[in-house]
């Protein structure tokens, strides 16, 4: 039996899953503001106890590689890794982006995941669901909404904006694309590990050594010193 493990700390969100053969054996989800760094592993270990599992028996780690919180992300695709080479078994990375765009695969239309990245921008892309396969139309990318919203309204397709963070900017979407917005039901908005472990065994394996978190842009910080070297 294979089990696989997924991770996803990118957000808000926390979501561990636990899968056998493909099965959802546990699933933990949740949606505070609160330390990751402190919550992620107390959260593993409880769920594989409650699963009757041990790490020994996990034959693959699925991560959530962002965009997102920059050390939301650095913290799930540190532990993710750390377990991977510590067990020596594969390794999946998934967008945090195409994570949660699964969860509107029954919609009929485009399907937008939102994360809000402040001062007018959010993180994006822009999905569809086909035969129950996500397909990305767009890559993911950090960009100011109003120029996306001038994009997907040159598309003329329903568009379903999903994530926590779509209320934040609802109204601009709405003024903007009118009824060719929709808004997702709020159980929809949290990304599943679940979706997460199932999109990630469907890819190719990533490198334990190599494999890094997609920020989408620079780390404030990291802008600055580049600026500076100018």
């Amino acid at each position: 039996m294979t089990k696989a493990l997924a991770i996803d700390t990118s957000n808000d969100t926390l979501g561990i899953a636990l899968l056998s053969d493909g099965v959802v054996t546990g699933e933990l989800i949740t949606h505070v503001k609160k330390n990751h760094s402190v919550r992620a592993m107390p959260a593993i270990e409880q769920l594989l106890k409650d699963c009757g599992t041990i790490p020994a028996e996990l034959g693959a780690i699925i991560a959530a590689s962002g965009p997102g919180s920059y050390t939301g992300v650095r913290i799930g695709m540190t532990i993710a890794k750390t377990l991977a080479w510590s067990l020596s078994i594969p390794l999946y990375t998934v967008s945090s982006l195409e994570s949660l765009a699964a969860n509107g695969r029954y919609f009929q239309g485009l399907i937008c995941p939102i994360f809000d990245a402040r001062r007018g921008r959010v993180y994006t892309g822009l999905y569809s669901e086909k035969n129950g396969a996500i397909l990305r139309h767009a890559e993911d990318q950090n960009i100011l909404l109003a120029d996306w919203l001038k994009e997907l309204k040159e598309k003329k397709k329903r568009v379903l904006f999903i994530g926590h963070d779509v209320e934040i900017h609802w109204d601009e979407i709405e003024s903007s694309l009118g009824s060719l917005a929709a808004r997702a039901d709020s159980v929809q908005n949290s990304p599943r590990p679940s979706e997460l472990a199932r999109i990630g065994l469907q890819k190719d394996q990533s490198s334990v050594h190599t494999a890094v978190p997609n920020y989408t842009r620079l780390a404030e910080a990291e802008s600055k010193w580049l600026e500076e070297q100018k």
